[in-house]
């Protein structure tokens, strides 16, 4: 009897050594390429100061300080090919659908490394394959005509005559908020923003804010996620900030936009998980485009249908001190406002392709963005930034809106909550939403 146990021992331990390992398709080799994506996106942020939003994940991983005189383009290329590699043949591989998921996300992410490596060394690709390598899409492209339509409907509403920024820039004056009011009112936004998510959504415990305001920004707004569950919200009061933007970057930067979408991500995937990759937030990659167009999508989230201009007439207006009167003609010309954001891409592209000039540039973003000198001049400053990263506002935030409405939750509330906590949830991309 013992004897041929023996055999049976003998024979399984022999077919045991025969059959081929499998590490490829195991997630610890996933999280292992995952150790080494983040200490390569922290690596390369060394050098690009730009390079990195966020990071909350292990000192471990964090390179240690060097000499950064001399930029290692093609020792950083290198490295990401080989990453890229190493999670095609994973998710070749892999019959875990999750897995194969993630692998692809980082790749994609890793894409990103690649044409911003050459960025930072000053090697340049048209706007649309810019915008395609770093967020995964490629915004669509508007003529100035659908512009001058556009403003033709502006023209009909807008009171007074004279050329129409004027007009329009004389209309927003109404609603400007005075700078010692400016507090108290984004205050206001952000408890009724706030109130509002959590209606809908249980964040992680001691999740938390801070409020900055800052100046000489090229944005008006910034969320900087310091990793557990807390953020820094930067306003710039350098620039003109209307009843309207109070809300927006209430939602935008906080509730139920970035501040919530990286808290969400960390406790479910990074905390939960151990999914190390989403501890690092690359500025310039397909992450972003989620980010920005859920945080623009967000708004409207928070405040549906008529309630952003009803909550501004009753809430903030009184508490800047302003009239109401002609709110609803306002918020007329906001909503074709928001249609031209569009030709804030067809700036960046000029520039980027063709070489627009200042002069020019100057002229769509004050002829048909609407904006006064002061915030064409900072937006020329973010473009020359930012480049495409422009496309992730508008085009990012009409995906998110044409993905979450798509799948039933264009008319049930509580669906579209739902399937907007999934996607702030989960590692998503362009791609992924346009494909659904």
């Amino acid at each position: 009897m013992l004897k041929n146990c023996l055999i049976l021992i003998a024979a399984f331990i022999a077919v045991s050594c025969s059959r081929p390992s499998k590490p490829a398709t195991h997630t610890g080799h996933l999280d292992s390429i995952a150790h080494e994506y983040v200490k390569l996106g922290l690596s390369i942020g060394r050098y690009d100061g730009d390079f990195v939003d966020a990071y909350y994940g292990p000192d471990s991983l964090r390179p240690a300080k060097t000499d950064t005189s001399q930029f290692p383009k093609e020792a950083f290329l290198r490295k990401i090919a080989g990453l890229k590699k190493a999670l095609t043949e994973f998710s070749s591989q892999t019959e875990n659908d999750t897995a194969a998921r993630r692998a692809r996300w980082m790749s994609a992410q890793l894409t990103a490394f690649q044409r911003r490596v050459h960025i930072f060394s000053g090697t340049f690709v048209p706007f649309d394959a810019e915008s395609k390598a770093l967020f995964d899409a490629v915004a669509p492209v508007h003529e100035e005509q659908h512009f001058r339509e556009l403003i033709t409907r502006l023209d009909a509403l807008l009171p007074g005559k004279g050329p129409i920024p004027n007009r329009y820039q004389a209309l927003a004056n109404r609603f400007l908020i005075p700078k010692d009011k400016i507090d108290t009112v984004f205050r206001a936004a952000i408890t009724e923003a706030r109130k509002r998510t959590m209606v809908h959504y249980t964040l992680p415990a001691g999740e938390d804010f801070r409020l900055e305001y800052v100046e000489d920004k090229p944005w008006s707004g910034y969320n900087w996620y310091k990793g557990n569950y807390k953020s820094v919200i930067q306003i710039n009061v350098s620039q003109p900030i209307y009843i309207e933007r109070a809300i927006d970057l209430a939602c935008h930067e906080g509730y139920p936009g970035h501040h919530v979408y990286n808290a969400l991500l960390e406790k479910n995937l990074f905390r939960d998980k151990g999914w190390t990759e989403i501890s690092l937030y690359p500025l310039f990659s397909p992450q972003s485009l989620i980010a920005e167009g859920s945080a623009n999508y967000g708004i409207s989230m928070a405040f549906p249908g008529n309630e952003q201009q009803e909550f501004c007439k009753k809430v903030l207006i009184p508490l800047a001190g302003l009239d109401t009167a002609q709110i609803g003609v306002y918020f007329e010309a906001l909503a074709i406002r928001s249609a031209l954001n569009y030709a804030r891409n067809e700036v960046a592209r000029g520039m980027l392709d063709r070489g627009m000039s200042d002069k020019e540039a100057k002229r769509w973003l004050t002829d048909y963005c609407l904006l006064p000198e002061k915030g064409a001049t900072d937006y020329l400053r973010f473009i020359r930034k930012y480049r495409s990263y422009v496309i992730n506002y508008n085009y990012g935030q009409d995906i998110v809106k044409k993905y979450i409405e798509s799948q039933d939750g264009g008319t049930d509330p509580d669906k579209r909550w739902k399937l907007f906590e999934q996607l702030l949830s989960n590692e998503s991309k362009a791609g992924d939403l346009l494909n659904q």
